[in-house]
């Protein structure tokens, strides 16, 4: 592991920080069918839409980490099992938390899901400068 004073080529690091903020819209908002929104918060049978979606997101990442450094291409299972580890989490403290749109809760939830996928972008784009 480096030391946290570690020289961090800035250009590279801002550029994979945006390419991974672009992807995680693009596959959250834009790609994302009904079929995956629905499908993986149900409590039964939410493993196919889950898989596929996650699936989306690994194979966006596997693209990103074979162009910038081929040799990391395994950081996209990271971003698969981490994904789905968020979504999933997200989903069950839905359930057991039952909160309305309308309130406030609900919106934090939601934001903390964005949080954390937010952080290991940031995760995946050090080990993509770095590795």
């Amino acid at each position: 592991m480096p030391a946290f004073d570690t020289t961090v080529p800035l250009g590279p690091l801002t550029a994979l920080l945006l390419v991974m903020a672009a992807k995680h819209y693009l596959i959250d908002f834009v790609a994302q069918t009904e079929w995956m929104a629905r499908g993986k918060e149900r409590v039964i049978g939410w493993q196919a839409p889950l898989g596929v979606h996650v699936g989306s997101h690994a194979l966006a990442t596997l693209g990103i980490a074979l162009l910038f450094k081929p040799t990391l291409w395994w950081i996209a299972l990271v971003d698969f099992v981490v994904h789905g580890l968020i979504d999933r989490g997200k989903a069950v403290a839905s359930h057991r938390l039952r909160f309305a749109m309308t309130d406030p809760r609900f919106w934090w939830l939601m934001g903390f899901d964005q949080f954390l996928h937010q952080v290991t972008n940031v995760a995946l784009a050090v080990l993509l400068v770095l590795g």
